[in-house]
This record gives C-alpha cells, structure tokens and sequence, in this order.
C-alpha cells in the first residue's frame, strides 16, 4: 500500500483568492486526542514518499500533521531517477508559475498568502485552539515561505530547512530571502515573540551560506541556526553535496553513534514542543 493511502484529505481542496489545492493530514499517532498543528511544506521533487515518512515521524511525536499539496502529485517515488525528473519538469513549472517568486529577490511568493489563510483555517479548529499556535516547516524551495506566515499570529513556531528560493544565480540571489522587505519587518518584530529555526548542510550548493549570513544579520538572536558540518556529513555516510536534511537525505541508522541528521530531527521536535504546548 502507498503510503499516501494512510493520510487523509482535509476537508476539500482549500481556496483562497482564486488559488487551490489539496491538503493532506494525519493525526498525532493516529490518535483521536487533542495535538499541536503542523504546516509541512514539501520540497522541488514533490510529496515525495521520503517527505510523507518525516510526517509520520512528526506524527509519532504528537503533532497532527497537514500537508499541501503545492504541485505533483502526492506519494512521488524517492527513485533517483524520479527525483531528478521531477525537480526539472517543476522547476520549470515554478518558474512560470503565477504563485512563485523563483527569481525575484525582495518579493514574497503569492502562494504565501494562501498559505497563511490555510495556517488560519487549520487553527481555527477546536482541537488545536488549546495550544499556543501552530508550527510552519518549509524546505527546500518552501524553506523561506515560513518567513511570510510568521506575520499571522497562528504560526508560533517557525522552521525553515535548506530554504532555496530566490533560486542562486546571482551573488546577490544567493543573499537574499525572497520576501517583501514590508512583511520581513514584521517577521523580525514576530521572531522576538517566536524566534525562528533554520537549518542546512554546510555543504549545501542549493541553499547557499550567503542567505544564512543574511538571516543571522536580519534576525540575530531570534534565529537558531543549525548547520551540519561537511565532517558530520562524512562520518555518518551521507551523500556529498547533500541538500534535504528530513527527508531524502535524512539518515537514521541504527547503531550508528553520529546521528547528524536525527540529532536534527531531535532539535526539531524540542523546538516545536516549546513553543506550541
């Protein structure tokens, strides 16, 4: 069985201002109690099945997971092939598409304004209301997406892993962060009350370290930056040149001491709990 099969679909496909999409979601542990909301935004190759299994690690901590479907389809093979495939027919989509901003330095995606109408839906349920807010995951492309939703004050825990767009072309793409500078003010004044985790691979060619160094000048204090070291990545057999840290090159080995990538996942889950229990 596809592992897709084991979510379910929210609701109907939701629209806001002429866009929609499908949203996908999964309870805590498959559980009917009460849990903290998850926003997990899936990556250029899709929903890929290496995607669905870190929500269901998230899953597995006690978060009730939601996830949109941006483009693709949803259950995509983690095949290399498939990936590779994939993130050219999308990266060509994207670059077209009326909702990214692939290119444009200081401009904020459109599909972030629905996604913040999808933050406010998803906490406006009863179930998540008893909590503080909700999380917002983005990688990859999604990664800088989170720094948008910050400005609605659902969105209490903030995570942007490996963020991608503006794509690099340039050395001044490679500084930015791909929102307006009007609602980058407000997520800085946001991150005092939230703070923000952002995360990569030290050797990371599509998430450059010239947009960290901008996040660092931008948030200071309120950012929690986590770089895996080109030696963690080596030692525990990891790809060179690795780029997603949850999901396709995510390694959890057993035995293995030097757990660079679960050690991440760990931070993670401390980061959310914190801020939204």
């Amino acid at each position: 069985m596809s592992l897709i099969a084991t979510f379910s679909q929210f609701e109907s496909p939701f629209s806001h201002e002429g866009m929609t999409h499908k949203v996908y979601w999964k309870r805590a542990g498959g559980s009917n109690e009460r849990s903290p909301a998850i926003l997990l935004m899936h990556e250029l190759p899709g929903m890929t099945e290496s995607c669905l299994k870190f929500a269901n690690r998230l899953s597995d901590n006690g978060f009730t997971v939601y996830l949109p479907l941006l483009f693709g389809k949803a259950g995509e093979s983690d095949a290399i092939a498939a990936v590779v495939a994939n993130s050219l027919i999308y990266t060509a989509h994207i670059c077209i598409s009326k909702e990214f901003n692939a290119l444009k330095e200081r401009q904020s995606s459109p599909i972030t304004n629905w996604l913040r109408a999808l933050c406010r839906r998803i906490y406006s349920l009863p179930e998540h209301q008893i909590f503080r807010g909700i999380g917002a995951i983005g990688m990859c492309l999604t990664g800088g997406f989170v720094l948008s939703l910050m400005i609605d004050k659902s969105v209490m825990a903030p995570v942007a892993s490996q963020p991608s767009l503006p794509f690099g072309l340039t050395d001044s793409q490679k500084k930015t962060l791909g929102i307006s500078p009007g609602e980058l003010a407000i997520a800085k004044e946001r991150a005092k009350e939230t703070s923000l985790l952002a995360l990569r691979f030290e050797e990371d060619r599509i998430c450059p370290p010239e947009r960290f160094d901008t996040l660092r000048r931008e948030f200071g204090d309120t950012v929690e930056c986590k770089i895996i070291s080109a030696q963690e990545r080596r030692r525990d057999g990891i790809r060179p040149s690795p780029h997603a840290i949850f999901t396709i090159d995510f390694a959890d080995k057993q035995g293995n001491p030097h757990r660079c990538t679960q050690e991440a996942l760990e931070l993670l889950i401390e980061f959310l709990r914190e801020r939204l229990f």
